[in-house]
Formats: C-alpha cells, sequence, structure tokens
C-alpha cells in the first residue's frame, strides 16, 4: 500500500517540478551588449572622424590663423573673420547665392513634385517616363556643365543654329557670358534639367508609400482630387518632403561646377557664387586662412537653413 501512494505521488511531483519558472541562462562572460554594440559602430564612427570630424577641426583652426599656401601660419583671431565683411565681391556672392537658391529650389521642387505626380500611377508608358525623367541624373555633374557649355556656345553650339533656322533670332546670342539673366538663366535651366529626375524618384518613393486605402476611402467620403491631395498626400509627404528640401538648399548654396565651367562666374561677376569666391581666396590668392573662415561660415548658414525648414515641417505635422 505505502508503495502504491508514492508511484501515485510520483507524477505530482515532476509536474510541480515542470511548473517551477527556470532560472534565466547566464550570459557568457566578456559578451557585454555595450562592447558589441561599440564593435560594430566603430567602422562607421572611425570613418566619420577620420572624413568629417578631423578635417573639420582643422578647418576651424585654419580659420583662427593666416596661414599662406607657401609659409608657417600664424595665429591671427579673429582676423580673418573680420576682414570677410570688407570683400565686397564676398558680399555680392552672397546676395546672388541666395537668390539663386531660392529660385532654384522654388523650381526645381514645383517640376520635380509634378514630375513624381505624373508618373505615380502604374500605367502603359510610366515605366519609360520615369526612366526618361531619371536618365540626366546618371550624367556626371561636370559632365552635364560641359554638355550645356557646347549646347549654349555661340560659336559652336547648336542651339543659335537652330533658333536662327526657325526664325526666332537674327544673330547668335551670348547666353552664358552676354546679358547677367541670360546667364543666370541658363544656369538654372541646367540645374532642373540635371536634378530633376533625381529629386522626383525621391518623392515617388514616398508617393508610393502611402497607402491607397486611404485614397479609396477619400473618394468613396466624396472628396476631390484637390482634397485628396492636400488632406492626404501632403501630410504624410511631408518627411520626404523635408528630405528633399534640404537636400536642394544643401546643393545651391554649394554650387560650384555650373558656375566656374558654364559661365566663369559672368559676365561682370554675376554668377559668382561664395564656393566660387573661397576657391578664389584658397588657390588664387592661396589665403588658406580666409577660405577656411569663409567656409565655417558657410557650414554655419546650412545648419541654421536646414534647422529651419526641419523645426518648420515637425511645427506644421500633428
Amino acid at each position: 500500500m505505502p508503495d502504491l501512494l508514492e508511484t501515485r505521488a510520483a507524477p505530482r511531483e515532476r509536474l510541480s517540478l515542470a511548473r517551477r519558472p527556470r532560472r534565466p541562462r547566464r550570459r557568457p562572460r566578456g559578451r557585454s551588449p555595450g562592447l558589441v554594440g561599440l564593435a560594430y559602430a566603430a567602422p562607421a564612427a572611425l570613418v566619420v572622424g577620420l572624413f568629417f570630424l578631423l578635417p573639420l577641426g582643422l578647418v576651424i583652426w585654419m580659420s583662427l590663423n593666416k596661414w599662406p599656401l607657401l609659409a608657417p601660419p600664424t595665429f591671427n583671431a579673429p582676423g580673418n573673420y573680420t576682414r570677410i565683411a570688407d570683400n565686397t565681391l564676398v558680399a555680392d556672392a552672397v546676395v546672388f547665392t541666395l537668390r539663386y537658391t531660392a529660385v532654384v529650389t522654388v523650381l526645381l521642387f514645383t517640376i520635380s513634385f509634378g514630375l513624381a505626380l505624373l508618373v505615380q500611377n502604374r500605367r502603359r508608358g510610366s515605366g519609360l517616363f520615369r526612366g526618361a525623367f531619371f536618365l540626366p541624373a546618371a550624367v556626371g555633374w561636370a559632365t552635364a556643365t560641359l554638355l550645356f557649355f557646347g549646347l549654349l556656345s555661340d560659336q559652336i553650339g547648336p542651339l543659335n543654329d537652330i533658333l536662327t533656322a526657325v526664325g526666332l533670332i537674327d544673330e547668335p546670342v551670348s547666353w552664358t557670358a552676354g546679358d547677367p539673366s541670360l546667364a543666370f538663366g541658363s544656369t538654372v535651366t541646367l540645374v532642373i534639367w540635371r536634378w530633376a529626375g533625381f529629386n522626383m524618384l525621391i518623392l515617388l518613393t514616398g508617393l508610393q508609400a502611402i497607402p491607397t486605402e486611404l485614397y479609396e476611402a477619400a473618394r468613396v467620403d466624396g472628396a476631390t482630387a484637390w482634397q485628396a491631395f492636400r488632406r492626404i498626400t501632403l501630410p504624410l509627404m511631408r518627411p520626404t518632403i523635408a528630405l528633399v528640401l534640404c537636400l536642394m538648399v544643401t546643393g545651391s548654396m554649394l554650387g560650384f561646377e555650373q558656375f566656374y565651367i558654364l559661365t566663369r562666374g559672368g559676365p561682370e561677376n554675376s554668377t559668382t557664387s561664395v564656393v566660387m569666391v573661397i576657391v578664389r581666396e584658397a588657390f588664387i590668392r592661396f589665403d588658406l586662412g580666409s577660405a577656411a573662415a569663409m567656409s565655417v561660415l558657410i557650414l554655419l548658414a546650412l545648419v541654421l537653413l536646414n534647422g529651419l525648414q526641419l523645426a518648420f515641417i515637425r511645427k506644421r505635422n500633428p
């Protein structure tokens, strides 16, 4: 009889043992999550430190010194910064760069967004149009500028011959070196042709991430296309729009190739950008300290402008 009771109690004991919570396994020593994370982040941190933080620190130090190209530097802070205000070319370049940035940002964003909306829906030929719009982005920036330089040249360019043949002009026009307005318009046209497809692709990615059910529900509720665009598309596209605007403003503020190759800053320095002035100070006047000071101010201006854009969009985003 006692043996029978013991045999009946044994399964209950095993059941009670099975219900006991298991003790967590101890992690093997030497594998701390913090150390593992640092190991994964170390390569990226090394690249950022070598190619961004170290050059940034060097530029800041150069801006505080009189640094000729072929002579030892001497500390003269804040002389490089105070002399910037006395340079009339810098003032003209800042005004032109801001005007160019405003015009290019508005036109480029409008055209890019329009192209993205045009090829958003899948229909016959949409893939062909997407590829055609994006094709100029595959051309190198300097190469695209040289192509436009050859196209608009009043000596060898075919544009004047075409316009003369159709009767729009009577004599060749200097599109890049004659009239400041024509030189400015030629540069803006080049930028739009080269970058509209690239920004269209980014905006198209944001458009395709919006669920189609939202548009179907709005259509059922009787919303018009404009109401759906204003109430659904724009609010959900704000992060993508913020990214595109930051890229446009940064690229416009740092514009160099299109002016250096296409217009050479002319006519009469009317298309001289801030970066062209920095290059002139560094490699023509051999004043690296003054060029570094201008670079630091440009960096601060870009941080401020992009920060204001992101703050405005986040404030409008509910």
